[in-house]
């Protein structure tokens, strides 16, 4: 036991505590990953989001009674989680995923509630005013987005199903609320579908300048499945982008019997048939792009895109590489990527090279990859790489 505490401490990681069921409930729900900003107190608030409105911060969540919420009645707690009105009757903004909390059982509200109030420290930390100008700032408007786009309804169990499947629908659906970023958004900013009887649903959506993948269309045994969302890594993939910090927060805490109803209703759901890996016949490439290519990525990747098992992710097949919104793969290009760390690794990291590929060379090899092995996906061009580079330096 001491040296796993040694080597834990010297990969700067924690060992896991046991966690109450509502301490647990929030991790599945990853609520520090937006209410705990980067140097401020945990669940005190203050993450900035970028909304077509302007900028929201999330609100202080400890049990402070001056500016968190230890003044809420468990009914105020509902309310605010289930239906997106605050304890003094304003309506929230659905930067907050009530939409998706909605779906909770009273029992897990309550764990939730439980937790919060009682394992959570106060912090005495103001909220932040959003940067929202007037009159767009004025509330009453989402009266009415919550009565044309909101379902107040607890999760029905579909009883044709198991209770594996039932079990990951309600954590999909409900606190881990997938859809937020995953399923494509109306003229509203509404999610255009909550449950998989609309093939909208988790259909895949662009946010903040990366696509959040189609889960409708996994191509992924279960097992590999449940690596990703363990660890952020399986034998042949790894996540990017904004997904590696909801393993770092949230997955990775999964039980195991929660990441098989997951994968179970995920893979029910998929249109892919398990035989559908990319193929198409070898094309000529582009010669200064087969250079950027030994040049930057074949040390890694290897000649023919192989990856190396478990550590670096294969380009043969990728869903980032040959996905139609080809954002995902165009920001690894331009500022790199990391792996999640967890509890069980030390998260691995791929440079960007923005800081030395022009656009056209970016999309050069962004082509090159989605072109060659077997891979067949449409073509970039400097237009879209530009536009993502530009929307960096703007952040």
């Amino acid at each position: 036991m001491r040296s796993l505490i040694l080597i834990a401490a010297l990969l700067g990681v924690s060992l896991p505590a046991v966690a109450s069921q509502g301490e647990y409930l929030a991790r599945v729900g990853d609520c520090t990953a937006c209410h705990t900003s980067a140097d401020g107190a945990f669940m005190a608030g203050g993450v900035a989001f970028d909304t077509p409105l302007g900028k929201i911060y999330s609100t202080n969540i400890t049990p402070d009674k001056e500016n968190g919420i230890g003044a809420y009645t468990f009914e105020d707690f509902d309310r605010a989680m289930r239906q997106g009105i605050g304890r003094e009757g304003q309506a929230l903004y659905p930067a907050m995923p009530y939409t998706s909390y909605a779906r909770l059982t009273e029992v897990d509200m309550r764990g939730l509630y439980d937790y919060f109030m009682k394992e959570v420290q106060p912090q005495p930390v103001a909220n932040r005013d959003n940067d929202i100008p007037w009159p767009l700032s004025m509330r009453w408007p989402l009266r009415i987005w919550q009565w044309l786009f909101h379902d107040t309804d607890e999760y029905v169990a579909n009883t044709d199903k198991s209770a594996a499947y039932n079990r990951g629908a309600y954590l999909v659906q409900g606190l881990g609320h997938c859809g937020a970023c995953h399923t494509p958004r109306g003229w509203a900013m509404q999610e255009l579908a909550m449950d998989e009887g609309d093939e909208r649903y988790l259909a895949g959506a662009e946010l903040d300048g990366w696509y959040a993948s189609d889960l409708r269309s996994l191509n992924i045994e279960a097992a590999e499945l449940q690596s990703l969302m363990r660890t952020g890594r399986s034998k042949d993939f790894s996540v990017s982008g904004p997904m590696a910090d909801v393993i770092s927060h949230s997955s990775q805490y999964f039980t195991q019997e929660d990441l098989t109803g997951l994968a179970e209703y995920l893979l029910a759901n998929s249109r892919v048939p398990k035989s559908a890996r990319a193929s198409a016949p070898p094309t000529e490439p582009d010669p200064q792009a087969q250079r950027l290519y030994a040049s930057y990525c074949s040390v890694c990747h290897g000649n023919e895109g192989q990856g190396v098992d478990y550590v670096v992710p294969a380009l043969v097949g990728n869903p980032t590489v040959i996905s139609d919104n080809p954002s995902s793969l165009l920001q690894v290009l331009l500022k790199g990527s990391h792996s999640p760390r967890t509890l069980e690794h030390m998260g691995y990291a791929m440079p960007g090279y923005g800081w030395t590929l022009d656009d056209g060379q970016l999309a050069g090899l962004a082509n090159y990859l989605r072109s060659q092995w077997g891979n067949q996906a449409t073509r970039v061009n400097a237009g879209e790489v530009a536009s993502l580079r530009s929307t960096q330096r703007a952040h």
